[in-house]
């Protein structure tokens, strides 16, 4: 269970208050909803159940969209085909999207960025952020991938952050939308870049295919709405015993995805992911993940309640 401190909503607020040019951009969402909210106010799913659900059928399909894209004509035709099957799948896999030697210029630019102290690991064993500190990570980022990103997501995408791993991540089941939410849903998708090739002993990614279709599981699911003054109470270790407990009782099938260095897997905002076990540690995993929101979405983590910095 959370410390009271770590729950209370006026210490983030306080915190939002001076980050006005990294929170505006809601601003102008939350008027058209006629939502009372300061761009540092708290924010979750609770504030948008009274609205009407969004209609999910508007604007142009996707297969005319990825038509319309240059980076998606660029592609080999089964890197095309397993875009135009996003929707279905809640995934694409891009096989050999980056060059080997593209591949060894970011291992190198990272190892770089980590020997003179730029940046450094969180949260155990990730990288956060480092495309703010190269312009070569960036370039990946914002380069063609973006553009297909921004296709399958139906608007302008944002990149809103990088992580770089050396290791596996070994994450357990979960779906990214508790994390990094938006309004309506569905408005994040990330891109998973294989810096190196992956084995079964060296942490791969595990994904359910189809599972984007479920319900989006928020707060509200697991009993961590909170209160007017505090988030919820639950560890995060309790969300994830309750994915855990779904894949169960739905018989999800998991997937493994064994990549190869330069191959690329986005997956949907909702589609249930994690880290397999890094049974070889003498192995290293070396990979990198993009997430991007939707400009045309309010962005916000769920769990904190905590309106996202863009920029």
């Amino acid at each position: 269970m959370l410390s009271f401190l770590k729950r209370l909503k006026l210490s983030y607020a306080l915190y939002n208050v001076f980050q006005r040019r990294r929170l505006a951009h809601n601003l102008p969402l939350y008027r058209r909803l006629g939502l009372q909210k300061s761009y540092f106010s708290p924010i979750s799913s609770s504030d948008f159940a009274h609205l009407p659900a969004p209609d999910s059928s508007a604007g142009p399909p996707l297969a005319q969209r990825l038509a319309a894209s240059p980076a998606f004509q660029q592609l080999p035709s089964e890197n095309q085909a397993r875009l135009l099957g996003f929707e279905q799948a809640g995934y694409a896999v891009l096989s050999g999207f980056l060059a080997p030697e593209a591949v060894d210029a970011l291992n190198a630019e990272l190892a770089q960025l980590l020997a003179d102290k730029t940046v450094d690991f969180r949260y155990r064993n990730k990288v956060m952020f480092a495309f703010r500190y190269s312009a070569r990570i960036r370039a990946v980022g914002e380069g063609p991938l973006r553009e297909l990103v921004s296709a399958l997501l139906g608007h302008p995408a944002t990149l809103f952050q990088s992580i770089n791993f050396l290791t596996g991540s070994e994450q357990h089941t979960h779906s990214d939308s508790i994390h990094m939410s938006t309004y309506p849903l569905g408005g994040m998708l990330a891109a998973w870049v294989a810096l190196e090739d992956i084995t079964p002993e060296n942490g791969p990614l595990h994904y359910y295919p189809g599972s984007h279709q479920l319900p989006y599981y928020l707060n509200s699911d697991y009993q961590n709405e909170g209160s007017r003054w505090l988030i919820g109470d639950k560890d995060y270790s309790e969300y994830e015993a309750f994915i855990g407990q779904k894949v169960q009782e739905l018989g999800l099938q998991k997937q493994v995805f064994l990549a190869k260095k330069g191959d690329v897997f986005i997956w949907h905002a909702n589609l249930l992911h994690g880290g397999e076990s890094h049974t070889n540690k003498a192995l290293t995993r070396k990979s990198m993940v993009f997430h991007y929101f939707s400009q045309d979405h309010i962005c916000y983590h769920e769990i904190t309640q905590r309106p996202a910095l863009m920029g």
